[in-house]
């Protein structure tokens, strides 16, 4: 009787371009295997927002396979299942957490210690964080030449189609998702959630084509428009592997192909923001601090302010500043918030309210559906002027310019601060001008120009220090 082979999924929960699924259908009949390990660090547990997400992919997935679900430590389960069902390998897709390494390794022992094959597969990335290096051979710290590399190395494998699986008979018994209490137990926030997303492999490939045909055409210029749709939404799918960056690379290749030139500025911008996922992953990878400490380690000292009434004003969408509290209502209300948008609000957090941006990367953390780990931290650092290539401290966005010049006639703002409605659109953006303002909404919390100069003397003062 031939051993099965233990498939142990993760953040991949799709069929289709799967090497680790692809390699273990291969091997013999397979026991598609999901844990939800209670051993993640405690700041780094999955937030309300991704284990709604979780859960409905899990759900989907479930109608695909009979996958068998776990709660507890990985390794432990892993132990028990390779022994109860006696397999001859396991299979499990990377991850590149600070702390999935060394799990990784114990995996390994685990199995060394059975004489269980144990294979490590890529596909969560298009390229591994140690194969792109500098012509020294070290890691990349600027995304430019990091991109231009990764160009360099040439197209990145065709993606895939699903494997054909026989599945395992064993005796592993299965929990019940609906066990685990994933879901929130706030009904209206689910309920947002529920309106904007469908989690699953269907849905990324549905939404990928759908930006394929009405957002790409458009995307270069009008992703920074918070009011228009060309944005891809695929950041969500994309982290929980429901569609891997190999199926969104080819299918973009393909579109610009049978344009015939037409797209190819559009395309090369959306494969940009591709590469800048990896980017992020790279950085992680080489420096597994990156998610709790500023690269760059002067700012180490930074004199942030640590006021709990203003991060709450912001967390809630209460600024006075309607651009800010459009994007904060999104988030909320969505799980998702729109890229140019999360650049401002960090940036009025962060530089406005000089509150740590650490406290802004937790906040995402809890509230987003995609909220990434790597990507996650990247943007924040980003924009704090603390990260690897980051944009300059002294860079700080004016959320009343930002909003005239990306949502010039207020739609985005008037669709989530709806208090906002009525206003004129040469209010829109800085209702307290009116002859008579709004009465429901609140005033701006700090005059910008004043917090401004706030944080360039900050700033200042940490140069002055650290020299």
């Amino acid at each position: 009787m031939q051993k099965p082979v233990l498939m142990w999924l993760r953040q991949d929960l799709r069929l289709s371009d799967h090497p680790a699924l692809c390699a273990a259908a291969a091997k013999g009949p397979i026991i598609p295997l999901f844990i939800l390990d209670d051993e993640t660090p405690g700041d780094w547990r999955w937030g309300g927002a991704s284990l709604w997400w979780l859960h409905h992919s899990l759900a989907k997935f479930q109608i695909k396979v009979p996958l068998v679900l776990k709660r507890g430590r990985a390794d432990d389960v892993l132990r028990d299942a390779l022994k109860k069902t006696n397999a001859a390998s396991l299979h499990f897709t990377r991850d590149y957490a600070p702390w999935s390494g060394a799990l990784e390794q114990r995996v390994k022992s685990i199995c060394d210690d059975l004489t269980v094959e144990c294979h490590r597969h890529g596909g969560f990335l298009l390229h591994e964080p140690e194969s792109i290096r500098n012509g020294l051979g070290e890691p990349y710290k600027v995304y430019t030449p990091f991109s231009r590399a990764c160009f360099g190395k040439g197209e990145p494998r065709a993606a895939k189609p699903a494997p054909q699986m026989d599945f395992a008979k064993h005796d592993l018994k299965s929990e019940q998702l609906a066990d685990w209490n994933l879901l929130p137990i706030t009904p209206d926030w689910a309920q947002g959630l529920r309106d904007h997303w469908q989690p699953g492999e269907a849905g990324a490939q549905n939404l990928l084509h759908q930006f394929i045909d009405e957002g790409l055409s458009n995307y270069a210029e009008g992703r920074d428009r918070p009011d228009k749709a060309f944005t891809s939404r695929l950041s969500p799918h994309l982290h929980w592997g429901e569609i891997s960056p190999h199926q969104i690379w080819q299918t973009t290749r393909s579109a610009m192909a049978r344009a015939e030139g037409a797209l190819d500025g559009n395309g090369e911008k959306f494969l940009k923001e591709i590469l800048w996922r990896e980017f992020s992953y790279h950085l992680l990878h080489h420096w597994p601090d990156f998610p709790n400490q500023p690269f760059k380690k002067e700012f180490v000292d930074f004199p942030w302010a640590h006021d709990e009434a203003a991060l709450a004003k912001w967390q809630k969408g209460e600024t006075g500043f309607p651009i800010v509290d459009a994007g904060m209502r999104e988030l909320w209300h969505t799980g998702l918030m729109h890229n140019r948008v999360r650049m401002i609000v960090a940036s009025f957090l962060i530089k406005d309210l000089l509150i740590p941006w650490q406290e802004g990367e937790r906040w995402f953390w809890d509230t987003l559906v995609d909220a990434d780990i790597a990507s996650n931290a990247a943007s924040w650092q980003w924009v704090a002027g603390s990260g690897a290539d980051a944009s300059p401290y002294y860079r700080i966005f004016n959320p009343v310019l930002q909003g005239q010049r990306f949502d010039p006639d207020g739609a985005y703002v008037k669709r989530w601060v709806p208090e906002l409605s009525s206003v004129p659109p040469e209010y829109i953006h800085c209702p307290w001008d009116m002859p008579v303002p709004p009465p429901n909404y609140p005033k701006p919390m700090v005059d910008h120009a004043a917090a401004r100069d706030r944080a360039l003397l900050a700033f200042k003062s940490l140069k002055k220090e650290t020299l």
